[in-house]
C-alpha cells in the first residue's frame, strides 16, 4: 500500500469512527428527550450545558434503577380514589386545607410505590423517570402549596393546584382517579357454560 492509500484509508477511518460517536450521541439524546420530554428542556434551560443536564438525566436513570418500585393493588388504588374522591367532596368548604391534604395524600402514594419522599427536588428527580410528563404540574400544585402555607395563594390558585396534584396522582395511580371502578373479580357460578355447547 502507498503512503497516500494509507493515509486516505486512515482519513476513512477516522471519519467513520467520528460519525458513529455522532450517530451515537445522537441516539443518546433522542432518548432522554423521549424518555423525559420537558423535564430534558427545562433541565437543558437550567444547566450550563446540554452535556451537563444529559450526564444529570442518566444519574437519575442509574438511582431509580436501585429503587424497588412496587405496583399498588387493586385494594390500593380503590382506597386511594376515594381518599382523592373524598378531597374534591370538601374542597368547597375548605380550599387551603384541601390542599394541605392532597399535598399529603400524593405524597403518601409516592412513598407506597417506592419512591423516596424528603427533599422536594430530589423526589421530583426520581419521579421524573417514569413520571416526567406530569411533573411540571407537580412542581407547580408544590409552589401554590408553599404560598398557600403563607397565606398568599387564592381560592382560584387553590383549585388549580388541586388540578395539578391530581394529575401526577393519576399518572402514579395508573388511573383517574375520579370514577375509578376497581376490575371485577370473575364469579365462576355465573359464568356461561361453554363445554356444553
Amino acid at each position: 500500500m502507498s503512503p497516500t492509500q494509507t493515509v486516505v484509508t486512515v482519513i476513512v477511518v477516522l471519519m467513520l469512527a467520528a460519525l458513529v460517536g455522532v450517530a451515537v450521541v445522537a441516539n443518546r439524546r433522542r432518548a432522554l428527550r423521549q424518555r423525559f420530554g420537558p423535564e430534558y428542556d427545562r433541565l437543558v434551560a437550567e444547566r450550563d450545558s446540554r452535556a451537563t443536564a444529559e450526564r444529570e438525566l442518566r444519574e437519575r436513570e442509574r438511582r431509580h434503577a436501585e429503587l424497588e418500585l412496587t405496583p399498588l393493588s387493586t385494594e390500593s388504588r380503590a382506597r386511594y380514589a376515594a381518599a382523592w374522591e373524598e378531597l374534591q367532596v370538601r374542597f368547597v368548604d375548605s380550599p387551603a386545607e384541601t390542599v394541605r391534604d392532597a399535598d399529603e395524600l400524593v405524597t403518601r402514594l409516592i412513598a407506597e410505590r417506592g419512591y423516596p419522599t424528603g427533599d422536594f427536588s430530589e423526589q421530583t428527580a426520581h419521579l421524573s423517570v417514569e413520571h416526567a410528563r406530569t411533573l411540571t404540574h407537580y412542581r407547580a400544585a408544590h409552589e401554590i402549596r408553599l404560598r398557600t402555607e403563607r397565606g398568599e395563594a387564592s381560592t382560584e390558585e387553590h383549585r388549580q393546584a388541586l388540578v395539578h396534584y391530581r394529575a401526577l396522582f393519576a399518572d402514579l395511580l395508573g388511573a383517574d382517579p375520579v370514577g375509578y371502578q376497581p376490575p371485577r373479580q370473575r364469579d365462576p357460578h355465573h359464568e356461561p357454560d361453554v363445554t356444553s355447547r
